[in-house]
């Protein structure tokens, strides 16, 4: 249910621009070549070859490709999980100097109350 509801807000909202400046271009100048040579190809191969520099060619017009927004998403959530490996780390570091500490401290008496148990 909640991937529907994910689903509805990605198409509703107005996506963000993420390809700017020669990608854009390089894009544009791409799809319209792999759509003329799809069309002067023709078949099968021709209307895949369309297609894909239809892709192409939408991803430079409106200036956002989905997929590059998906690998940035990505990266961002590793990047969160790697702050935050490293905030536990520190953590753990941190407790086990206060343990460190904690036990040098510490004194044995030598009496272990299992065999000499206190009167």
């Amino acid at each position: 249910m909640s991937d529907t509801k994910t689903l509805i807000r990605v198409l509703q909202d107005k996506p963000e621009h993420n390809v700017q400046g020669w990608e854009r271009a390089g894009s544009v100048a791409g799809g319209m070549i792999m759509v003329g040579k799809g069309l002067r190809r023709g078949g099968l191969l021709g209307m895949i070859q369309v297609a894909i520099g239809g892709v192409a060619l939408a991803r430079g017009i409106t200036g956002h490709s989905s997929v590059k927004s998906l690998l940035e998403r990505g990266r961002s959530d590793l990047d969160t999980l790697r702050a935050n490996i490293e905030r536990t780390g520190a953590e753990l570091d941190a407790l086990r100097i206060s343990a460190d500490a904690a036990t040098r401290t510490a004194t044995v008496t030598g009496n272990d109350s299992l065999t000499n148990p206190k009167s």
